[in-house]
């Protein structure tokens, strides 16, 4: 990789820029003298060096695409990222096991106090969700957003409905369980949903031809995740035609600004809300509000959590927490700055591998701490410089998309806990068409089904299947059952054949 220009280099060459470029003739027709001198000073004017040959609808675009940038914010993104690239970074530590909630040393009592916790918590309000679903299903060979994917279930669900039919299943779980205390009345989930500027209105088309899947309306918000212009590696705006910039999404870290830009943040705490659960579409078997998990965090009063996987062998290709720096924070690091060794060493009491924390996108955090990193990472402005093939005026060029992540949060956390979980329970991503090695429509139904049969089988039902069981199963609808309780009235003693949907 090329080593990456200082902040004085890039300086000298916009101050080359600014004096070499000439600026576009400012006869009838031209740019505005005042855009075209704000350009000037942050060395970006390059966008109108075709300005002339531009038709006057196509200017029009232009000044627009212009006119829509926070250019102060931008450059400020822009040089601080630029700046960040190959600074030294604080050694990494593994993390330390009082961090981490492990399957084996939870006790039947502690799950049961956690679930009772996290329902008496949502029942008074005070759990909302976002789900980061600005991708498209490229990869799966689809241009519709993934959470409008459908698996192969035999159910046919989409993975929004889901999602959507948890979150009722909690709904009611957590009505149940206050009703036995005396209180009766419903209970609502505020489920905000980010999407792309590709995927916004398709999905709200989703929700609205699906009559929301049974939730409501209101309880439902869509916002939008921000766009950054794509850069050259000397900072500069790459065009992707004559008339418009080249644009990407700033990655699902940007979900902490759009959460602030939209005034989402103010509208949570409006609704008493004091905990938000944050999660990505992709992740069939997601507990959506889980209230074991929102029950343990409540009881640790930790300003962030995250579930975590145990790493399946030491060169697995997934980002694991770390501890950055003695007596630093938990956060998260790519599997590419772990070298072989750190991958491989393991920790002599336990066995484990020391840096097997794998990150999954699960992710939990006050109210109070979403809107001190919203206002931390505005204020640093670093993000992640993704080098890629750019379209642009000349084709695809080298280029940069400037992008944040979603743990990009945990260095601001003045606490973080980890609580495992089972893979083979709660992760089985869709990322890549059938036929791929891992993460496939295919490989997420089977998990999906085979977990299914097991709560089945607990439940005292039976199966009978025409192909070998590995291969099939059942489904349970969300609707029934949320992980696997309250299926004995409708399993005891009874037949199924797979592949089915157990549903009411």
């Amino acid at each position: 990789m090329e080593e990456q220009p200082t902040a004085t280099e890039i300086e000298e060459i916009r101050t080359s820029a600014v004096t070499t470029m000439p600026p576009p003739s400012l006869t009838t027709g031209s740019p505005h003298q005042a855009l075209v001198e704000r350009l000037k000073d942050y060395g970006q004017e390059d966008v109108f060096a075709l300005w002339d040959e531009l038709s006057p609808e196509e200017r029009d675009l232009l000044l627009r695409d212009i006119e829509n940038l926070d250019l102060p914010r931008i450059d400020r993104i822009t040089r601080c990222s630029l700046h960040s690239q190959g600074l030294p970074v604080a050694a990494i530590e593994p993390v330390p096991e009082k961090c981490v909630s492990t399957v084996e040393e939870r006790t039947k009592e502690d799950r049961e106090k956690w679930w009772r916790m996290g329902l008496k918590a949502i029942y008074e309000g005070k759990l909302g969700v976002v789900l980061l679903s600005g991708g498209q299903g490229t990869r799966l060979g689809s241009s519709d957003p993934k959470g409008c994917y459908n698996i192969g279930l035999p159910s046919g669900k989409s993975l929004f409905q889901i999602q959507a039919e948890r979150i009722l299943c909690v709904q009611r779980l957590a009505a149940q369980a206050m009703s036995e205390a005396g209180s009766t009345r419903p209970v609502t989930i505020q489920w905000y949903i980010m999407t792309s500027p590709f995927t916004h209105e398709p999905t709200q088309k989703f929700f609205d031809s699906h009559k929301y899947f049974g939730l409501e309306p209101d309880q439902v918000t869509f916002f939008q995740q921000g766009t950054l212009p794509c850069i050259s590696k000397d900072g500069k705006f790459i065009m992707e035609t004559p008339f418009s910039l080249a644009k990407a999404p700033d990655g699902n870290g940007g979900v902490y600004a759009a959460l602030k830009s939209s005034r989402l943040l103010e509208d949570m705490a409006s609704r008493g809300i004091k905990y938000v659960d944050c999660y990505g579409v992709d992740n069939v078997l997601v507990r959506v509000a889980d209230p074991t998990f929102l029950g343990y965090f409540i009881d640790k009063g930790a300003a962030s959590a995250a579930k975590v996987v145990r790493k399946a062998y030491p060169q697995e290709k997934v980002g694991v927490f770390v501890r950055r720096g003695k007596g630093g924070p938990l956060t998260v690091v790519e599997y590419t700055e772990l070298d072989q060794s750190m991958a491989s060493a393991t920790n002599r009491q336990t066995g484990r591998l020391q840096y097997c924390w794998s990150n999954v996108c699960l992710h939990m955090f006050t109210l109070d701490f979403l809107n001190q990193v919203a206002n931390g990472l505005e204020k640093d402005s670093v993000y992640h410089l993704a080098e890629k093939k750019i379209p642009s005026i000349n084709g695809f060029t080298e280029g940069l998309k400037l992008e944040q992540f979603i743990f990009d949060c945990f260095p601001y956390a003045p606490s973080t806990a980890l609580f495992e979980v089972l893979r083979e329970e709660e992760f089985a991503p869709v990322k890549n068409a059938n036929g791929s090695n891992f993460d496939t429509p295919e490989s997420a139904k089977l998990l999906v089904l085979r977990l299914h049969t097991r709560w089945v089988i607990a439940a005292g039902g039976f199966l009978t299947h025409s192909v070998p069981l590995y291969a099939t199963g059942v489904e349970v609808s969300p609707l029934c059952s949320y992980a696997g309780e309250n299926l004995e009235a409708i399993c005891r003693g009874r037949t199924f054949h797979a592949p089915c949907e157990i549903s009411l």
